[in-house]
């Protein structure tokens, strides 16, 4: 039982595994979709959107009330407040204690006259000291505790209305930085989807390359065996067919590279097996009609698109440089509870009221500043200005290069059928005996080089027209 048990697990983990190495099955189209999904890059473009969103957010939470809350405790140590009410109440000082003071004086300065001891400063010093000890007050000090809310709102800022309207145009070049990301992604699966599809293209002509000549070389060996052909031209068919064979290998090389490149664009896991399901001359197809290309229109391209927020970004900064000399104003309102209360409280519980902040004087900053950003709107404006000229150019050239990739296609097309054509009559010529084998493998070289050349251009042209698409925004 135990060892049936042992075998089903195992074999749950071979299926499993199997599971596991599934190959991903993508049309250009599905790589596409993959990648919007798993690619690293896009990921963080769409954390850029998300954190200017919440810059969005946070700019227009500061003009929103604001709540603070409060809670402290204090100590006096038991110190206690003395204090007098004197000037204006009476003295308090009885006529018996008044006379007592006059006789010690007279007893301080015997044989003075009483006149000049009544109005001496020692009689004043001694009622001040007497009023002191029987008409002062003192309070005791005990700790006191208190928990305090204030609410403010901010009632009028010019540079907080401007400072939103510039932080959703941050929000809105970040969105066309995530839609100029995908333009990337998407133009870089395109490319190694290409170019898998070419290398892999190229691999097939090579291996039929190989097993013509190897046919020849067999041929070629039964001819020598029968004394019709010489050792020579076996050794030199098999010498084109070894160095065919190290390409082939190094092409096979190429290949796994072009998947693992392909799998790092899609956000793919590394050994993840691929398997492209679009055929490579099926892109081809529309690219033959060169006159179908729309118009280009500019203001679908996105990085014309983001020159255009940039340059109104740098506007809102100069609206929010002026609004810097208009004063600000703010309410609150304070309510503060007293928990424990000491002997002397002198503070409210309810507290309102407004502040205006007003720009007097700042030396010429402010002034500084709106310059500033009066230079950087203008250096702004240009560089759309000169965004819109190289997109022109761009666009013209883009169209050229197109021209010029699908009629070398072409002309590679017709070279092609001209050395297929060449070679196979100097094959039939080589197995007559008219020919020599060096003969033979120039002209099998002539037509493998043809065919090189034709899948060069492939990749050529399919590269034009994604550049051009790219530009138009159509990809």
């Amino acid at each position: 039982m135990k060892h049936q048990t042992r075998i089903v697990f195992i074999l749950l983990l071979m299926g499993l595994s199997v599971t596991a190495q599934e190959p991903l099955r993508l049309s250009l189209h599905e790589a596409n979709d993959y990648a919007l999904e798993h690619n690293l890059s896009l990921k963080n473009a769409r954390l850029n959107v998300a954190y200017s969103d919440r810059q969005v957010k946070g700019t227009i939470a500061q003009g929103l009330p604001q709540v603070d809350a409060s809670l402290d405790y204090m100590t006096y140590f038991n110190y206690e407040l003395q204090f007098n009410f004197g000037g204006g109440g009476g003295t308090g000082i009885t006529e018996e204690q008044y006379t007592g003071i006059f006789m010690d004086a007279m007893g301080q300065f015997p044989g003075a006259n009483p006149q000049t001891i009544l109005a001496s400063s020692y009689i004043e010093t001694k009622v001040q000291d007497l009023i002191n000890e029987s008409g002062s007050n003192s309070i005791p000090l005990t700790d006191q505790s208190s928990a305090k809310v204030q609410v403010g709102q901010l009632l009028f800022s010019g540079q907080y209305w401007v400072g939103i309207k510039a932080a959703r145009l941050a929000k809105k070049i970040a969105e066309q930085g995530l839609d100029n990301s995908i333009l990337d992604v998407k133009e870089s699966i395109a490319s190694g989807y290409y170019m898998a599809l070419v290398t892999r293209q190229s691999l097939d002509v090579f291996r039929k390359n190989i097993e013509n000549l190897q046919a020849i070389r067999e041929h070629t060996r039964r001819m020598y065996e029968a004394g019709v052909a010489e050792q020579t031209d076996v050794d030199q068919i098999s010498i084109q067919v070894s160095m065919l064979e190290n390409t082939e290998r190094s092409m096979k090389r190429a290949l796994d590279m072009s998947y693992s490149l392909l799998r790092f664009q899609l956000g793919a896991e590394p050994g993840t097996p691929i398997e492209l399901t679009d055929d490579l001359f099926a892109f081809l197809a529309p690219v033959n009609d060169f006159n179908n290309l729309p118009d280009f229109q500019i203001e679908n391209n996105v990085l014309y698109q983001m020159t255009g927020t940039q340059e109104a970004i740098s506007e809102k900064m100069v609206d929010m440089e002026r609004w810097a000399y208009s004063p600000t104003l703010t309410g609150f309102y304070s309510y503060n509870y007293k928990i424990m209360r000491s002997g002397f409280d002198m503070n409210p519980n309810h507290l309102a009221g407004l502040t205006m902040s007003i720009p007097v004087f700042s030396s010429g900053s402010r002034k500084h500043k709106l310059e500033q950003a009066k230079i950087q709107y203008d250096q702004a404006r240009l560089n759309r200005e000169l965004v819109e000229n190289q997109l022109v150019m761009q666009e013209q050239q883009l169209r050229l290069d197109l021209q010029t990739a699908l009629e070398n296609y072409r002309a590679q097309s017709e070279n092609v059928e001209v050395a297929k054509r060449a070679f196979q009559n100097i094959s039939n010529k080589f197995d007559q005996g008219l020919v020599s084998s060096l003969d033979l493998t120039q002209a099998n070289s002539n037509y493998l080089q043809a065919e090189t050349s034709l899948i060069q251009s492939m990749m050529s042209l399919l590269q034009a027209k994604l550049s051009l698409d790219k530009l138009y925004n159509q990809l």
